[in-house]
């Protein structure tokens, strides 16, 4: 996990066409914790958000043959049940409820030392064609090095 440049996911579990598992380890130092908090370093809310759009981004681009891109546009539910620190090692799982006319539902949630940390409900993507071929082979790079075949 590299919290200030927005890598959440370090490696792909499993994935079907349905489910992604993912791991992600908070580093143990890291910018965005000079901030928050000072003394108290924990991991912002809407990064663990941002990490379980991540995981259900990559599930939607293995769904989706890589051929277009799944854009974060809105959640309903999001509960934030404990803090996560540095070091901790967190397991992710989203899962497909919804895909279709240009759009998909996922649910997920991030458990760490098999406790529920975070769960988010109806996390609504755009699915678009990417907007620059820089773009379409970063996103492929970043999934081969996560373990996501591409």
């Amino acid at each position: 996990m590299q919290l200030e440049y927005f890598r959440m996911i370090d490696r792909v579990v499993s994935v079907d066409a349905e489910t992604i598992v993912a791991e992600a380890v908070v580093p143990e130092a890291s910018p965005v914790f000079e901030g928050h908090f000072p003394g108290h370093p924990l991991v912002p809310g809407v990064l663990l958000l941002e990490t379980m759009a991540q995981a259900a981004g990559y599930l939607l681009l293995a769904r989706l043959g890589f051929a277009r891109m799944a854009f974060l546009i809105g959640s309903r539910e999001l509960k934030l049940r404990r803090f996560v620190r540095p070091g901790e090692r967190l397991s992710v799982t989203a899962r497909l409820v919804h895909e279709g006319s240009g759009y998909a539902v996922a649910d997920a949630a991030i458990t760490g030392a098999d406790n529920r940390i975070c769960e988010v409900r109806e996390m609504k993507f755009s699915l678009q064609d990417f907007p620059a071929p820089a773009l379409a082979e970063a996103m492929r790079a970043q999934a081969a090095r996560i373990g996501l075949g591409a």
